[in-house]
């Protein structure tokens, strides 16, 4: 399966980068395709090398103006113009979508997929990864969309929150079947 997955570039402690190596690895080792951002930098370096190191493949898809942090030993590198044409990219090349933590680069991939989700213009399994709560404000403003109508479908058809990386990758597993 490839799996998407979007989170940040930033050197981030080991209350994530710990998880985040973790869940990389059993993705490596199920021999999953991890889809990426392509960045060698941060959190973003942390997952890659999780997985290559366990046997998984590396599809990267960074942007022309930040080709200069991009991993130089991937499976498969594409760049694009820009940021809209790398997000629709990341998703052509995915059959399942993981958000780990992040900055608002990660927060506007998140967004965008779920909205696109919530319009059916894809029906891709899209797990959020909570670690260290990491999205519980977001979870409490989606449930409170969800609570005042401003969601068309069930919060659940568009997202499934992990706490940790076994649960996330063995709902994507179980949603592949």
């Amino acid at each position: 399966m490839n799996i998407c997955v979007f989170l940040s570039a930033a050197d981030l402690d080991d209350r994530y980068t710990v998880p985040a190596r973790d869940f990389a690895e059993r993705l490596g080792k199920a021999g999953h395709t991890l889809v990426w951002g392509g960045s060698d930098a941060g959190l973003m370096g942390v997952v890659a090398d999780g997985v290559q190191e366990a046997g998984g493949r590396l599809v990267g898809v960074s942007v022309d103006f930040l080709q200069h942090k991009a991993r130089p030993d991937t499976d498969e590198m594409v760049v694009t113009r820009d940021l809209a044409e790398r997000k629709a990219l990341l998703l052509a090349k995915s059959d399942a979508i993981v958000v780990m933590a992040g900055g608002i680069g990660t927060l506007d991939e998140a967004t965008e997929i779920l909205e696109l989700k919530k319009h059916g213009r894809h029906a891709k399994p899209v797990v959020l990864l909570n670690t260290e709560g990491f999205y519980d404000g977001l979870k409490i403003q989606l449930r409170r969309m969800e609570d005042e109508g401003f969601l068309p479908l069930p919060l659940t058809d568009l997202v499934f929150f992990a706490e940790d990386g076994p649960t996330a990758l063995a709902y994507l597993e179980s949603s592949a079947r």
